[in-house]
């Protein structure tokens, strides 16, 4: 049997997440504390109490998801009943690849933490410093999807950065290049077009400035050498072979197409049976119905989830 955790992204988020964790399993609670700690801010107060004008901004989004799944990690890993579940590989769409990393061994909560909270600070400065949106395309594969860029950009920067699962890909360019790929998208044959409440033109060269910014947090962390468990890249749905290879991947997933199906494929492939979404919502589970409907994933979000594992319902 081979075992792999997921962790979300950014968009995971809800007020209220971690809350119902953390009242019912002191070692969540402990966690969200480290966490308020680390930061030097309430951060708990925010994942359970919003409001959500707060927790969805870039800065405050990304330590909170990283915070509510490693609360839900911290219960699966001491709970009895839960505790020999232990992954082989992790992997983590965007953002969620740092919990991945955390859940592997190979950072530190804390680093991992404090690097979310940079890396969302530093996206939000990349994102004022430019003008930049992003759209989700429904119902087009890949290549009708690179046309409807090509339409769209008239020499603004506009191209396909998030992979969901079929028939979901996220473009991302200049404000003006994405309302024009919302004006088009019919025309190509798309079932829907759907700005995205984002910041700014995430995963393109538009946050070169934040990539820069994160490379300097990143050198100043432990970052530890794969080992037993593995962890899939986003950038090239490949493994991740060494400590340089983690940084360098982590710095250039945010300039670089997330290729979210395509390593949830390669998983499949290589014959994975067991998969666990670990954090808020059920983004992950979504997917990856669009990505095999035959594949069902455990998701772990609320206490109630846990719950039900432990007594196999």
């Amino acid at each position: 049997m081979t075992i792999a955790f997921l962790f979300p992204g950014q968009g995971a988020q809800v007020v209220g997440m971690g809350a119902d964790v953390a009242s019912a399993y002191p070692v969540a609670a402990g966690l969200f504390e480290k966490a308020n700690d680390v930061l030097g801010f309430d951060l708990r107060k925010v994942c359970f109490e919003g409001p959500a004008e707060t927790l969805n901004t870039t800065t405050m989004s990304q330590p909170a998801i990283f915070a509510t799944s490693a609360a839900l990690l911290e219960v699966i890993r001491t709970e009895p009943a839960t505790s020999g579940i232990v992954p082989q590989i992790t992997a983590g769409l965007s953002m969620g690849e740092y919990t991945a990393l955390y859940a592997a061994g190979l950072v530190s909560f804390e680093d991992g933490l404090r690097l979310v909270h940079k890396r969302g600070e530093a996206m939000q400065a990349a994102a004022d410093a430019t003008r930049g949106a992003m759209v989700s395309i429904m119902g087009l594969d890949e290549d009708k999807v690179r046309l409807l860029c090509k339409e769209a950009a008239q020499g603004d920067l506009l191209e396909p950065v998030n992979f969901n699962c079929p028939g979901q890909i996220v473009v991302s360019g200049t404000v003006a290049a994405c309302e024009r790929a919302v004006e088009l998208a019919p025309q190509h044959g798309a079932l829907k077009a759907i700005r995205l409440e984002v910041a700014g033109a995430f995963h393109t060269e538009m946050m070169a400035g934040a990539a820069d910014a994160l490379r300097q947090a990143l050198s100043a962390c432990r970052i530890a050498d794969p080992g037993d468990i593995r962890t899939l890249a986003n950038i090239d749905a490949d493994y991740y072979s060494s400590a340089a290879a983690i940084a360098e991947g982590l710095a250039r997933q945010l300039t670089s197409p997330i290729l979210w199906a395509r390593c949830m494929q390669r998983l499949l492939t290589e014959g994975v049976d067991q998969f666990f979404e670990i954090g808020p919502n059920r983004v992950l589970t979504g997917l990856m119905k669009r990505i095999d409907r035959k594949t069902k994933v455990a998701n772990l979000s609320t206490a109630d989830s846990i719950k039900s594992l432990v007594e196999g319902t």
